[in-house]
């Protein structure tokens, strides 16, 4: 007998999750590959819920880390089989859970007489497949797969405790839309993803991991007007710039990105130019001579229901976040990342639109 769902969470995100899947599914092309199998409500529902419910667990101490997607084995390549299949049960999830942690290997969970079966692991899921993944207690990620050829996931729904957050798709439509926003949103071209802003997701990624909260500058790499919002000298310039980091994100180096990422933790900002070169870490942002403070910004999140407001940058994270903001209000052809330490995580850019510095908060696209 299947259990019945006690989050209340997964309740109220089931029936959306599941039209976005519907939709999804009619809006891709015959010739994009083949496509998972879509699940139902109650089967988004109690996956949602298992996953809940394990993460707030413990084995022998440890967080359990776990990612669920809704396939059929004869759906994958290359799959673990368990001899005997595990009932869906948040305990179970618990205990198995430290041999599939590592990021890309899934638990397949598919239909079996009257339950839902966990039938073994694996790292090849088709597109539009149902993932399910446990970031922290009580924080869990729903995603899908976007193409076979990128590996690429995107975001659909973010539940922590008893708050949803669904994505918005159309976020990406709206005027200055950042390129990377518009990557994580999934709304761009896969030659995009691999090539170009997928070196500043990663990094973003990265930076958001560490927990130690960060700052990363996005520079011209022709013209060095951004130097009269610096600090000078550099505390650690790096000379000659590193310039090997593009190269080695594409070949999927995630010690280049990670190495950069950490360059973030230390106190101040890290200055990469628009073609990756690292130039220094540790900068310190000053206001450029005769331009006015930064009073006010734009912030808003790309999930439905939220809405753009006006604030004091102060109020988005302290420190880092307005001098990250004075930045870009200062050099209109810059573009600056704050990780916050709890997690948060904004994008700061010049809007044309709206005359003004736009602060992007994209923390529930990256987990």
């Amino acid at each position: 007998m299947e259990r019945e769902a006690a989050y209340p969470a997964a309740r109220i995100v089931s029936p959306r999750v599941h039209a976005y899947f519907t939709r999804q599914r009619a809006e891709t092309r015959a010739g994009n590959g083949r496509l998972a199998t879509l699940p139902d409500i109650a089967t988004i529902q109690a996956i949602v819920d298992a996953a809940f419910w394990a993460s707030l667990r413990r084995e022998e101490g440890f967080i359990p880390k776990v990612s669920l997607a809704f396939l059929s084995p004869d759906e994958t390549e290359s799959a673990l089989l368990f001899e005997r299949p595990l009932p869906l049960d948040p305990g179970l999830l618990t205990k198995v859970a430290p041999a599939v942690e590592r990021p890309g290997i899934h638990l397949g969970v598919s239909r079996g007489p009257g339950e839902l079966l966990v039938w073994g692991a694996t790292r090849a899921i088709p597109s539009l497949c149902f993932v399910v993944e446990v970031a922290a207690p009580g924080l869990i990620v729903i995603k899908h797969h976007s193409s076979e050829t990128t590996g690429k996931f995107v975001n659909v729904a973010v539940l922590e405790g008893d708050q949803v957050k669904i994505v918005d798709e159309r976020a990406a439509a709206i005027p200055d839309c950042p390129a990377l926003l518009t990557a994580l949103l999934g709304s761009d071209s896969p030659a995009a993803w691999v090539h170009s802003v997928n070196v500043l997701v990663q990094l973003a990624v990265s930076m958001r991991t560490h927990g130690r909260g960060g700052s990363l500058l996005v520079v011209p790499s022709l013209g060095d007007d951004w130097r009269e919002s610096i600090v000078s000298p550099i505390p650690y310039a790096v000379s000659p710039p590193f310039s090997t980091l593009a190269e080695l994100a594409r070949a999927s180096s995630n010690r280049a990105i990670d190495a950069v990422a950490g360059l973030t933790a230390v106190d101040g900002a890290v200055i990469l130019t628009d073609q990756y070169d690292v130039l220094g870490f540790g900068a310190k942002i000053t206001r450029r001579r005769a331009l006015p403070l930064v009073e006010q910004v734009i912030v808003s999140e790309p999930i439905e229901g939220g809405e753009a407001m006006l604030v004091n940058p102060e109020k988005l994270g302290g420190t880092r976040h307005l001098s990250a903001a004075q930045f870009v209000q200062d050099q209109h052809d810059c573009a600056a990342l704050v990780a916050s330490q709890d997690g948060r995580f904004t994008v700061f850019e010049w809007s044309p639109c709206e005359n003004m510095v736009h602060a992007h908060r994209i923390e529930a696209l990256l987990l």
